[in-house]
């Protein structure tokens, strides 16, 4: 997987459902590490904090996934690339050369980490510090929480010369808003990507309510079924069915028939309509 089909925050928030609605209440027995780091070293005390508690939910801030217990400890996970979480129904008589981490739980299933290129993660904080944590201080607000409002968007953007995609990628000023659905939410206002964000401060309001509409919609679907993207279940998701605009350079828009356009931000693909977005 590619930078171009990292997962984004529908993938991230499908894995959380599927993960919590098979975790919760389950009480891990045994935690077996079969290397010294993913992205970073595995934490030393990992598998003595985790063993013999209570997984009481999965969480999420942004793209990482957050598993509490009863204890003060929080299990960060980050998917990276290639990362995927499995339940199996009980531990497999042999792991793969990719699977990295093996949760044993005390009913006999696994829940087993695989990452083939190791761009991963997993981190332990405490309660009561885990919005200070340094993987978390400087996120921005959540897509769908009240802080990321038309005044705070229109704000922020007043302030930026950036091209409006590449701002609405910024983690730090708000979360989740990867290069797939920053292309669609754009399409969505009819707004070049490349408009300078000041440009375009005042479609505050109408940016946020469709990167709502398509991250809502993504996460309904249950993700963009990427090429190594798979949910707990196994299964791929199909959002990519319903894309507007992004990976269909030269097909002819939905709406207006013109040929979609396709250049590079900041490193990413970026796609749009030169006659829906003037």
């Amino acid at each position: 997987m590619t930078r171009e089909n990292m997962p984004e925050l529908p993938e991230v928030e499908t894995v959380r459902r599927g993960l919590e609605a098979a975790l919760k209440d389950a009480t891990i027995a045994k935690v077996t590490l079969w290397r010294k780091d993913l992205r970073i070293p595995f934490p030393k005390n990992l598998a003595q904090a985790l063993a013999g508690r209570k997984i009481t939910g999965v969480g999420r801030r942004a793209k990482y996934l957050l598993f509490t217990f009863d204890s003060d400890d929080v299990l960060i996970a980050h998917l990276g690339m290639t990362g995927r979480f499995s339940v199996e129904p009980k531990l497999p008589k042999a792991l793969t050369i990719h699977d990295h981490a093996v949760l044993e739980l005390k009913d006999k299933r696994a829940v087993i980490f695989n990452d083939a290129r190791r761009f991963g993660l997993m981190a332990l904080a405490k309660k009561a510090s885990l919005e200070n944590h340094r993987l978390l201080a400087k996120l921005g607000p959540e897509p769908f929480d009240k802080e990321f409002s038309s005044a705070y968007l229109k704000n922020e953007m007043a302030k930026r010369t950036a091209p409006i995609k590449t701002m609405l990628m910024n983690q730090n000023l708000v979360v989740g808003v990867g290069n797939i659905y920053a292309s669609e939410a754009l399409f969505l206002t009819g707004i070049d990507p490349r408009k300078p964000a000041q440009k375009a401060a005042d479609k505050a309001p109408q940016i946020i309510t469709a990167v709502r509409q398509v991250l809502s919609d993504a996460i309904a679907s249950g993700g963009s079924s990427l090429r190594d993207f798979l949910h707990v279940s196994g299964e791929a998701g199909y959002f990519q069915h319903h894309f507007n605009v992004y990976g269909r350079k030269g097909m002819p828009c939905f709406q207006c028939h013109t040929p979609i356009r396709a250049t590079r931000q900041a490193g990413r693909s970026t796609f749009w309509c030169s006659r829906c977005q003037k």
